[in-house]
């Protein structure tokens, strides 16, 4: 593993990453959405691609955090 420095206000920030409110709405439909077996293929689709992005966000934060030395809330 490749150790990089950078400042502790830029790992702060990367430790608040999330989803933009307009793109955790649309996960959000598209899950209900999911569960109710009503998804077209382009909506599965995108759902895939929200539910990537949003792992990868969440990978992000918490390596941010544990460096920073806390705990995801």
């Amino acid at each position: 593993m490749s150790v990089i420095s950078a400042p502790a206000d830029w790992v702060e920030s990367l430790s608040r990453l999330k989803l933009p409110p307009k793109a955790n709405r649309r996960l959000q439909e598209l899950m209900d959405r999911n569960n109710e077996g009503k998804l077209t293929e382009r909506e599965r689709e995108y759902l895939e691609a929200l539910v990537e992005l949003s792992e990868s966000l969440s990978l992000v934060r918490a390596q941010a955090l544990q460096l920073l030395g806390r705990k995801p809330s």
